[in-house]
Parts: structure tokens; C-alpha cells; sequence
């Protein structure tokens, strides 16, 4: 090999590289003990990272089957996923009904088939929306929801593939389970998620009111502390709410380049 071809390094390269890592991340999740809410954001935020989107929702099907928020990129993101749920309209909706994924290119031409979300995304300066169905074989859990406003280009069809790639080895971590009582199991597993997903939301606005900052910056600082800390989201955010936990130390968290546009 000469040394023009060991020094070879483009910019597609290193998505390659970047894309194993977060796939690698995405598959530690396959032991007895990981955080379900840790890696569902770990999954949005490597969307963002890796796919050419403005934003990612992200939701799952309660033990009643009921759509609930568990993730977003964005507070922008966020409300346009509780819209979806509480219309019971919109592309994520209609992904985990039919379990096929959606892709809307120019989010304007579907006013008539779901006009609240509709009118909404495009006043949020959406312009095109992709879901991909968290499906494994026949059981789908929730759906992964890919937002692009108007100055990006639509989703490829390869980049769709890597999204739904990512969201099966993310359900997969969910659903591995190896007892005879499976879906029990991981019925109480996918309600812990929802459970800590709202006190990760109360432990945000603490942080927000006490730090006089928006709720994406709270989220990134919270985010932070606990992988500087190495501690699970839900532990910290439980002990913020409670005031066990100094929520001067949270909020000294130093975030990286960006990373308020991560969630």
C-alpha cells in the first residue's frame, strides 16, 4: 500500500466508521442491564448525527398499545409527536398501525390526510417527514419519525435503510428476552421506559427553571452529567427532582459543540 492510499481519508469514510461505532453502541444494548431510555436517545441522537435530517421523534406503544412519546431531537420535535398522539394522526401513527414505513416528501400535500399534524409540521418550518416502524418480525413496539425542513434535500433511499437499520437492532435490545414469561416481561419493561421518560421531563424543567435556560439546553446538561458521571439518565433525573442530587453540578456540565441540537 503506498502512502497516498494509507492516507486516504474522505469525508464518506469516516460516516462509515462513525456509523459502526454508533451500530456497535446500539448492540452493547444486548445485556441483562442497560438503560432502555439511555439508548432510545442514543438512537435519535445518531440519527441526527449520521442521517442528512433536521430532527428525530421517537415512540412506543405502552402495554395497552397506547403511542407515547419517549424521544426527541428537539422541544419542537416533542410537541409535533404529541400532537400525533393525542389526534391519533400523523406519519408515526400511521407507521406503528400498518407497521410500513411513511415517507412524505413535501409534508404540505397531506392537509387532508392529517390536517392538524400538517398545518402544524409546516408552521414548525418542516417541509418533508420520514417513520420507520421499530419492528421485529410481526410484533411492531413504536416508530421512529425523521423531520427535514426546507433547505435539506429528501431522504435518500439508502439513508432510510441505514434509519431502519438502526431502529431493529434499537427494538431488538428491547425485546431480547429469554424466559418463558417474554411478554410480560417486556411489557413492564416498556412502561419502566415511559415511567422514567416523565420524570426525565420533570428532572428537565427543574434544571430549566434553576438554570434560566430552555428545555433543550436543560436536557443536553442533564445528558452530559450523567455520561461524564457515568450514571443512568433515569437515576440522576429522579434525584434531581427529589433534590438529592446538586443541580449547581448538573448545570456546570460543559456541552459539546452542538449538542443543544440533539434533543
Amino acid at each position: 500500500m503506498t502512502s497516498v492510499e494509507s492516507g486516504r481519508d474522505t469525508a464518506d469514510t469516516r460516516r462509515y466508521v462513525l456509523l459502526a461505532q454508533r451500530f456497535v453502541a446500539l448492540a452493547d444494548t444486548l445485556v441483562d442491564d442497560y438503560d432502555v431510555v439511555e439508548l432510545l436517545d442514543t438512537l435519535v441522537e445518531s440519527c441526527v448525527e449520521l442521517l442528512d435530517v433536521s430532527q428525530v421523534g421517537l415512540m412506543l406503544n405502552d402495554p395497552q398499545r397506547v403511542l407515547s412519546l419517549v424521544a426527541s431531537s428537539s422541544e419542537a420535535t416533542r410537541l409535533l409527536e404529541l400532537l400525533q398522539v393525542q389526534t391519533e394522526q400523523g406519519p408515526c401513527v400511521e407507521c406503528v398501525r400498518t407497521g410500513a414505513p411513511v415517507a412524505i416528501i413535501n409534508i404540505s400535500d397531506t392537509t387532508d390526510r392529517w390536517p392538524q399534524f400538517a398545518t402544524a409540521a409546516s408552521e414548525a418550518g418542516f417541509h418533508s417527514v420520514y417513520a420507520v416502524p421499530m419492528r421485529l418480525r410481526d410484533e411492531t413496539i413504536g416508530g421512529l419519525n425523521l423531520f427535514n425542513d426546507a433547505q435539506r434535500p429528501p431522504l435518500g433511499l439508502a439513508e432510510q435503510q441505514i434509519a431502519q437499520a438502526m431502529a431493529d437492532v434499537a427494538t431488538i435490545g428491547i425485546l431480547q428476552q429469554r424466559s418463558v414469561h417474554r411478554v410480560s416481561l417486556v411489557a413492564e419493561q416498556l412502561q419502566s421506559a415511559l415511567s422514567t421518560r416523565i420524570v426525565v421531563e420533570q428532572a428537565k424543567g427543574v434544571l430549566a427553571e434553576r438554570g434560566n435556560i430552555d428545555m433543550d439546553t436543560a436536557f443536553a446538561k442533564l445528558r452530559t452529567y450523567c455520561r461524564n458521571e457515568r450514571l443512568k439518565m433515569g437515576l440522576v433525573s429522579r434525584q434531581i427532582v427529589q433534590r438529592q442530587v446538586s443541580l449547581e453540578d448538573v448545570l456546570a456540565s460543559v456541552l459539546p459543540a452542538d449538542s443543544t441540537q440533539q434533543r
